[in-house]
């Protein structure tokens, strides 16, 4: 029986931006909703895949937000929020992305030298937004225990993975005009 997630995916609606298809989902947009299930089914197979051995939880604004919520209210551990705008505070470090659709900058505060940290996002494409945040993280001297992203789509995994970054995906998706086919559910368990 497929789970909530993969559920949720097979019906999210599938939009067209030049010769680039978006998928439309909760876990990814925040829209239509998010509801509390599909929350906790993310939630519990982070749980059930993560080094839960960390001080924080990591994330990057905005859609890591709800999953890095939810897994710090099951689990206790804090979690902090790489932002997309500067606040100026003391020990500050920006990063600058590249995405397959977009170039910006992260900041990041509060996290520091020798944390032990999960990252958690929601979805993985080209890879970039992950890829500059390790390089990040790492040159700060913070330990990156491990990293959970929900949905894969595109060879950003598996680049990463190809440069000695191992990050877990719970599904992996293929979009096409006519919907989103998941191709691969993490076996974690």
């Amino acid at each position: 029986m497929p789970e909530i997630l993969e559920k949720s995916l097979s019906i999210a609606p599938v939009i067209q931006r030049g010769e680039y298809f978006y998928f439309i989902h909760p876990i990814a947009d925040g829209i239509p909703l998010i509801e509390p299930e599909l929350l906790e089914d993310v939630t519990k197979r982070i749980m059930n895949v993560a080094d839960m051995n960390v001080d924080r939880i990591v994330t990057v604004e905005a859609m890591g937000i709800p999953i890095a919520t939810a897994l710090s209210l099951k689990t206790r551990i804090p979690y902090s929020v790489i932002r997309k705008r500067r606040y100026c505070l003391e020990g500050e470090v920006k990063l600058s992305q590249s995405t397959g659709y977009s170039k910006s900058e992260l900041y990041i505060n509060g996290i520091e030298k020798g944390d032990r940290v999960l990252i958690v996002d929601d979805v993985i494409s080209t890879g970039g937004t992950m890829d500059v945040l390790v390089k990040g993280l790492q040159e700060m001297g913070v330990e990156i225990v491990d990293i959970v992203v929900v949905i894969g789509r595109g060879d950003g995994a598996s680049r990463l993975s190809a440069e000695g970054v191992k990050v877990k995906v719970l599904v992996t998706i293929d979009v096409k005009p006519d919907g989103v086919i998941v191709t691969e559910v993490a076996d974690w368990e």
